[in-house]
C-alpha cells in the first residue's frame, strides 16, 4: 500500500484538490476499466490523466475526437498489400494500454460506437477479424458538459460502460493560488518517471480480489440495485453495474487497509458508479448526478440483523 499511497500523494502535486479523483482514477487503472471525466475546458481533465500515464509508464495513445473523425481512424484499417496480395491489418490508437479519448462527445455517434466493443470485451472487430487489445487495457474519456455547442450525447449502452464518471471540480483559493505560481504542470510531467510498474499493477489487481464481502452485505447491495428500479425519478442499475459496484467497494476498501468491505465502501463509490447510469437523460451536470445518487443511497437503510 505504500506504492499507492506514493503515487496518490504525488498526484497531489500535479492536480491539487483532486483527491478524490485522483483514487477512483487508480481504482480504475488497478481493475483494467473506463473513466468519463465531465468538466469544462481548462478544468484539469488531460492533465490528469496524463499523469496516470507517466506515473504508471503504460504504453499511451491519444484519441482527439472532432465531428469529422471516423471509426477507422480508432479502430484501424486493412490495406491490401500488393506483393503477398493480401490485407494487412494497421492498427489504430485504441491499441494502447492507457487512452485518452479526449472530447469524446464531440463525436458523432457513429464515431462513439467505435469505441464499444473495446471498451467491454477488450478487443475489436474489423472487417469480420478479431484483434485482441493489450492485456492491460484502460480507457479515460474526456466529454465537455452537455448542451455546449457541438456536442453528442453518449447513449445509455455506453454510458454503462464506464466504471465511474466524475468532474474535477474547482480548487480552494490557496490551492489556485499556488498553481498560479507554480504555472503549468506540463513540464513536471515530462521530467517525471513512472511510480508504479506493470507487475506492481498486476499485484494490487490481484489483491482487491481477495478483499471480502459477507453474505450480508451481498444483500444490501442487492437491495440497493432493486430500489433504482423501483425510482420513477432515474434508470434503474444494470446487472453489469452491479458487478461494477462490488468491484469499486473491494477496492474502496482495500484502500482504507482493510481486506473486508463495509457498507461506507459500497456508499462511498456509489455517486461515481451508478449516476451517470440513474440519471442519464436528466441533462444534470456530472457533479448534480453524483449528488443525487448519493441522497438516493443514504435512504436505503443497512440492516444487520432481519
Amino acid at each position: 500500500m505504500k506504492n499507492l499511497d506514493n503515487f496518490l500523494s504525488e498526484g497531489e502535486r500535479f492536480i491539487p484538490g483532486n483527491q478524490i479523483q485522483l483514487r477512483l482514477g487508480l481504482i480504475a487503472l488497478l481493475l483494467n476499466r473506463n473513466v468519463l471525466i465531465e468538466d469544462f475546458p481548462g478544468m484539469g481533465k488531460t492533465t490528469l490523466v496524463k499523469y496516470f500515464a507517466r506515473a504508471t509508464g503504460l504504453e499511451f495513445q491519444r484519441i482527439q475526437f472532432t465531428s469529422d473523425l471516423l471509426p477507422s481512424d480508432i479502430v484501424g484499417v486493412s490495406i491490401f498489400h500488393k506483393e503477398t496480395e493480401k490485407f494487412i491489418f494497421k492498427p489504430g490508437p485504441i491499441f494502447g494500454e492507457l487512452i485518452l479519448a479526449d472530447e469524446l462527445n464531440r463525436g458523432t455517434p457513429k464515431t462513439q460506437s467505435a469505441l464499444l466493443q473495446a471498451m467491454e470485451e477488450k478487443q475489436v472487430t474489423v472487417d469480420g477479424i478479431t484483434h485482441p487489445l493489450p492485456e492491460r487495457f484502460c480507457l479515460f474519456a474526456t466529454q465537455n458538459p452537455r448542451g455546449q455547442y457541438g456536442t453528442y450525447p453518449l447513449p445509455e449502452s455506453q454510458l454503462d460502460r464506464f466504471l465511474f464518471k466524475f468532474s474535477m471540480g474547482h480548487l480552494t483559493k490557496k490551492e489556485e493560488i499556488d498553481l498560479l505560481v507554480s504555472g503549468s504542470r506540463n513540464e513536471l510531467l515530462e521530467k517525471m518517471g513512472p511510480l508504479l510498474d506493470r507487475a506492481q499493477l498486476n499485484k494490487y489487481q490481484a489483491d482487491i480480489k481477495e478483499v471480502t464481502v459477507s453474505s450480508l452485505l451481498l444483500e444490501y447491495l442487492v437491495e440497493v440495485l432493486q430500489v433504482t428500479r423501483q425510482t420513477e425519478d432515474a434508470f434503474g442499475l444494470s446487472p453489469r453495474a452491479g458487478l461494477d459496484l462490488l468491484e469499486a467497494s473491494r477496492a474502496w476498501a482495500m484502500f482504507e487497509k482493510r481486506n473486508f468491505v463495509i457498507p461506507d465502501d459500497i456508499q462511498a463509490v456509489f455517486p461515481y458508479v451508478a449516476g451517470h447510469r440513474m440519471y442519464s437523460q436528466h441533462a444534470l451536470a456530472s457533479s448534480l448526478e453524483n449528488l443525487r445518487a448519493e441522497e438516493f443511497i443514504r435512504q436505503i437503510p443497512f440492516i444487520k440483523e432481519k
